[in-house]
């Protein structure tokens, strides 16, 4: 049994998606972030930088933060959507690594400024939109030849970008401006345990869908 400790982000999204897909029993616990729970001493014990989200497996007793290391553990656990080959496994870490320091980052200060304070840094604003649009054309270039981003399989690097590209709208993209990331969007939003891990820990809105 895995315990899981997230909100309706898509940090938390990308892990409750990846237990969906491998099957694991898991319990969801809910961290409420717009209230700070993420701040409380039990909260912290599991997650040193206060930030969703957080695992315990209890089999193993290993205890983990940070989204893109539990994703690997939970591959490795599993043997599951991280290649064992050399050049699969370091093409699906390139394309995590890729979300974790470009896609997660800059998109999330978009929806700083462009969904939740518009019109208060216009410059923040020009220039997290602009990054957006940058990480759109370069994840649509990489779909352009391949089915999923490290290649034919789908992979942790997919888990891991797709909750961002499902809050499109909030970085004013229309997708229909990058088809080859439509394609893959609506092929991922139609599988059944992305549809479950999205509504983990609770459901706050339908998949968003061009």
């Amino acid at each position: 049994m895995i315990d899981l400790w997230t909100w309706t982000t898509p940090n938390g999204r990308k892990v409750s998606i990846l237990l969906e897909e491998l099957g694991l029993p898991y319990q969801a616990h809910a961290v409420d972030i717009t209230n700070g729970e993420q701040y409380t001493d039990e909260f912290l014990a599991v997650s040193p930088n206060n930030k969703i989200p957080a695992i315990r497996d209890n089999d193993t007793g290993m205890v983990l933060m940070e989204s893109g290391a539990i994703m690997i553990y939970l591959a490795e656990k599993t043997g599951r959507f991280l290649p064992t080959d050399s050049e699969g496994r370091y093409r699906t870490l390139e394309w995590l690594m890729w979300q974790m320091g470009g896609i997660g980052p800059f998109l999330g200060q978009a929806h700083h400024f462009l969904q939740f304070n518009p019109g208060k840094a216009p410059y923040a604003e020009e220039r997290f939109h602009g990054e957006a649009q940058r990480l759109y054309r370069v994840l649509d270039r990489r779909l352009a030849d391949n089915a999923y981003l490290a290649g034919d399989d789908y992979s942790i690097a997919d888990m891991a970008t797709w909750p961002w590209i499902s809050r499109y709208e909030w970085q004013r993209i229309d997708l229909n401006d990058y088809p080859n990331v439509m394609r893959w969007y609506l092929a991922i939003a139609e599988r059944p345990a992305v549809q479950r891990g999205y509504h983990s820990p609770k459901k706050v809105n339908e998949i968003p869908l061009p």
